[in-house]
């Protein structure tokens, strides 16, 4: 019998082919491999959430289908920026359990959180949701990209969307990272903060990409998320000088 996971695999890995142009019944046996079930996708079809034409080699979202399937990847997206970013750890098979526990009002607060992220750390886009439509009106203010402070102020970071692995492995070896307090001492002819007790000199594209909640005032010693009650905790150290 096909199970509500087996079911959510399937449609994940459709919603992932689509995004490869990968759109063919063939093409997503092939992205399947032992993992496919024509009993699951007919389940599936039968259920309103997918278009099955097997005749025609046809596999493709309903609304309703595409609807759902959105929000298992925003959850599992979000996940993986939140255990990335903010704990440091592998993301993936803890984002696969996130999303089929999660509810959407969870999943909004820890995107607001985070900052609205609009990538995945492999470089998937995130669907945007309620939150982030409101984000002008609620966050915009509060949270703004390093590159767009002024000399002088301070806050702590909330989210950093780097270019690739090795330049977020770079950033977090000196401590810019989720959870650290950073003040801006120049903009020109490069940005120089202050993270950690080290003076950085970083470039104008790494600088956009740190997003940071400006005049925060995080506890002694360490900066508590507000899932502290959920026993989501990251504590600080020391940082190193970063040559560009």
């Amino acid at each position: 019998m096909t199970t509500k996971q087996q079911k959510d695999e399937h449609l994940e890995r459709i919603w992932y082919a689509r995004e490869r142009r990968e759109e063919s019944l063939e093409d997503f046996r092939a992205i399947m491999g032992k993992a496919y079930s024509g009993e699951c996708l007919k389940q599936l079809a039968s259920e309103g959430l997918v278009e099955l034409d097997e005749a025609a080699g046809r596999l493709d979202f309903t609304q309703k289908g595409e609807e759902y399937t959105r929000k298992l990847i925003r959850a599992h997206r979000i996940a993986e920026r939140l255990i990335h970013d903010v704990l440091g750890r592998e993301f993936e098979s803890g984002a696969c359990e996130f999303e089929h526990i999660v509810d959407t009002d969870l999943v909004d607060s820890i995107c607001t959180l985070l900052g609205h992220p609009r990538e995945c750390p492999h470089g998937f886009p995130i669907p945007m949701g309620e939150c982030c439509k409101r984000s002008a009106r609620t966050v915009h203010s509060a949270v703004v990209p390093l590159a767009e402070m002024q000399v002088g102020q301070s806050g702590h970071i909330v989210h950093v969307s780097a270019q690739s692995d090795q330049q977020m492995h770079r950033l977090d070896s000196l401590q810019i990272r989720p959870g650290a307090r950073i003040r801006l001492h120049q903009v020109y002819p490069s940005f120089v903060v202050e993270c950690e007790g080290a003076s950085i000199a970083l470039d104008a594209q790494v600088a956009a990409s740190i997003n940071v909640v400006v005049n925060s005032q995080p506890g002694p010693g360490e900066f508590v998320l507000p899932l502290q009650r959920r026993g989501l905790r990251m504590r600080r150290r020391r940082g190193r000088h970063f040559r560009p």
